[in-house]
């Protein structure tokens, strides 16, 4: 066949210019292909109606239900022609549960003629609540005649209906006539499916899946599909990061093995305690893949506290034996800081290198960081360039061109949910030959997202405490309902600054307006059922200093204050002479102070879950026991209820990682994670479809390792490149 293959014809040309703008703008969808993937999200069986009382408030839904009155109101309208308006009220049922229809002015007469009693439809629209009822204002509709009447969708009137995800200008049965006119094409879909693979593990060809997906005639023809098309999601994804992972084995690195009697021994001669069994297995197999001739490419995952730094930085410090340098990158300034403090004081005198007082192995640990002063910064580069710096600590500052380094041999990314791969790469571009790379995080990653968004890297998890941590105690504080619950809070507070101890409040909001956009807001007002604002820093910390924090010594901390005064606020609560820091999430990650026993987190339902757990994981740091607080209004059988109490009874980061997938989209997870493209998961679900995710990374393996450029799998070729937009075929290219 000549000419554009079949699934890449843009719709214009199949379905008009008119219709294809309309899925191009609300969709993104462009070509034949990218309809045929647009799956139906669920179906509707033509016989049985949809259960009303499930339906979700203000979003869009396409429903089948039945007719059971219409009435035309006519009333007194100065805007109306002859002075008289109407008003069309149709109710419809599932047979138990009623919703209210209403059409206005000239939009009446059609549905008038049409929406008599006993008509089924399928009806689409917003949900909204009017007088207490739910109801939908000027749906559309579809009327599904009786069989062989004048079927108006007869070439769709199998016995289940699929319903898309559509949009207001887009209505399901809209889409599911544009995926009539262009199902034919799929005979001619490219099987990116190795033939052996499809046959071994049982899969129907693709042209038949996509056949079944958009036009089932049983449950189980959507059963075959769907199995078959995740197959093709994991397989796809699987060989990108394959492809990855043997391009990045192809690379040359400077194996960097730690002289004997280094500054890494001088370091841990000087450690005050012994280190875990889990530091010591996880540290070996970093020491292991720094000493190989290709470029380590490791995830550390750790639970909160549980010394992920400490393996870091001994990792630097053995890079320095061997002469290298080695870079830390971290999401936001207050955590760099943080990182140079808590390195250079465990260091002590060997990070103090070409000064008087340094010790014999000592090197230099440069701050580097987007507002730095003139010169610091000047001199903090001199140090990189010339090498007089074995360690680097800084934010995507150090990403910039301006900043060169003598001889980059490790780059350490902390909390890498929060930077790309094209920032991680450019990073890596700046050694002379590519550097050895560990990524950490401590956000619990469940082994399907790991083996998904960091298919790339091999995992270390580092999931014992350190001896000497105290456990969390947490609970949840319902101020709407108890009251004296919150006053209990903040006497809890008092007694542990009483003790000796201090606090933290955390708020979801700074609480400066006049740097706040109105629209966002706007839009973060609105998103709250009770129209409140989240509660923010500046005015909670007012209200406690007046309060019932009266007397204590109350300070903030939030992102928009200069670096300086960040870290002046800091030092000071690090050092006890503050009692209460009330902070934004900007001590998420890496604070630590081990004096701080107690967290009160305000409106904490505006928090996901792994946040929540970050947080808390701030306090319990020394010996003392700690206490997390969640205060909320959300009502008590809320899924934001449900949510807090799930975080408030377990301190185990993996199961609620678990809880927090469940509970979030897909596209969510991967879509950050995968270099910032849009998600390509439609119907495989990271959690559910383990055991897919696990066959389908050993098939892609095999595949990649015996013919890495595809050249033998066209289809699969194919598949990729539409996955992969130019920007990430180079950052696969680019390893």
């Amino acid at each position: 066949m000549g000419g554009v293959p079949a699934l890449e014809e843009p719709l214009k040309k199949v379905l008009g210019p008119a219709t294809a703008k309309v899925m191009a703008e609300n969709l993104g969808l462009h070509t034949v292909g990218d309809l045929l993937h647009h799956y139906p999200r669920r179906y509707e069986e033509r016989g049985r109606l949809t259960r009303l009382a499930d339906l979700p408030m203000d979003e869009h839904v396409t429903v089948v239900a039945q007719v059971a009155e219409a009435r035309l109101h006519t009333f007194a309208s100065s805007r109306a022609p002859r002075g008289k308006g109407q008003r069309l009220e149709v109710t419809i049922t599932d047979g138990s549960g009623r919703l209210q229809l209403v059409f206005f002015g000239n939009g009446v007469h059609k549905p008038h003629k049409e929406l008599l009693p006993g008509t089924r439809a399928l009806f689409a629209g917003k949900v909204s609540v009017f007088n207490r009822r739910l109801q939908l204002a000027h749906p559309a509709y579809e009327p599904l005649r009786g069989e062989g009447a004048a079927e108006t969708v007869d070439s769709w009137a199998g016995a289940l209906i699929p319903i898309y995800p559509a949009t207001a200008k887009l209505e399901s049965w809209k889409l599911a006539k544009a995926v009539q006119t262009v199902l034919p094409s799929a005979q001619q879909a490219l099987d990116p499916l190795p033939a052996g693979l499809r046959e071994g593990r049982g899969l129907v060809p693709l042209p038949e899946a996509l056949l079944k997906i958009h036009r089932p005639q049983t449950p189980a023809d959507v059963e075959e599909a769907r199995s078959r098309l995740k197959w093709d999601e994991a397989f796809v994804l699987q060989v990108a990061l394959a492809r990855r992972r043997h391009a990045d084995a192809q690379l040359p690195a400077v194996p960097r093995r730690p002289t004997p009697d280094g500054i890494l021994t001088a370091f841990d001669d000087r450690l005050p305690f012994t280190l875990t069994e889990g530091q010591r297995k996880v540290s070996k197999e970093i020491f292991d893949d720094l000493a190989a001739e290709h470029p380590m490419h490791r995830l550390l995952q750790g639970e909160v506290g549980s010394g992920k730094t400490m393996v870091a930085l001994r990792a630097m410090l053995a890079v320095v034996d061997a002469g290298g340098q080695a870079a830390m990158l971290a999401p936001t300034e207050v955590l760099a800081q943080q990182h140079h403090r808590s390195v250079t004081e465990m260091m002590g005198d060997l990070a103090q290198g070409g000064m008087l007082g340094g010790a014999e192995h000592a090197t230099k640990v440069v701050l580097l960081t987007g507002s730095m002063g003139a010169a610091a910064r000047r001199q903090a580069l001199l140090d990189l360039a010339t090498g007089e710096a074995g360690l680097v600590i800084g934010t995507h500052a150090l990403i910039e061109d301006k900043v060169q380094f003598h001889d980059l041999g490790l780059v350490v990314v902390d909390e890498q949910h929060r930077f790309g791969v094209e920032q991680r790469d450019a990073l890596r571009g700046k050694g002379k030959q590519p550097p050895h790379l560990l990524v950490m995080t401590a956000t619990p990653i469940p082994r399907t997202v790991a083996m998904t968004v960091f298919g790339d890297l091999e995992t270390s998890v580092l999931d014992q405490l350190p001896a000497g941590r105290s456990p969390i105690a947490s609970h949840v504080v319902p101020a709407a309902d108890k009251p004296h619950f919150l006053a209990r809070a903040w006497e809890r507070v008092r007694e542990e600054v009483e003790n000796g101890h201090q606090a933290y409040v955390v708020c979801p909001r700074i609480g400066d307006e006049e740097d706040d956009p109105k629209g966002r807001r706007k839009k973060e007002e609105a998103e709250t059922a009770d129209k409140r604002p989240p509660l923010a820093v500046l005015e909670v910390a007012e209200q406690l200093a007046k309060g019932p924090l009266a007397g204590l010594r109350v300070e903030v901390l939030h992102g928009r204050m200069h670096p300086d005064d960040k870290d002046a606020v800091m030092r000071r609560f690090a050092a006890g002479e503050t009692h209460v820091l009330v902070a934004t999430t900007v001590i998420e990650v890496g604070v630590n102070v081990p004096n701080a026993t107690a967290m009160v987190i305000m409106d904490a339902d505006r928090f996901g879950v792994s946040q929540l757990h970050q947080l808390r994981g701030r306090v319990g740091r020394g010996s003392a026991p700690g206490l997390c607080l969640l205060v909320t209004e959300a009502p008590e059988a809320s899924p934001a209820r449900q949510r807090l109490g799930a975080v408030a009874s377990t301190l185990d980061g993996f199961e609620l990682s678990r809880i927090d997938l469940e509970q979030r989209r897909e596209g969510d997870v991967l879509g950050q994670a995968q270099s910032g493209a849009r998600s390509s998961l439609r119907v495989l679900a990271v959690i559910d479809d383990e055991e897919v995710i696990a066959q389908a990374r050993e098939e892609a393996a095999a595949v990649v390792a015996e013919d890495p450029g595809l050249t033998a799998h066209p289809g699969l070729r194919a598949a990729l490149d539409a996955l992969l937009d130019e920007d990430r075929e180079q950052y696969l290219e680019k390893g």
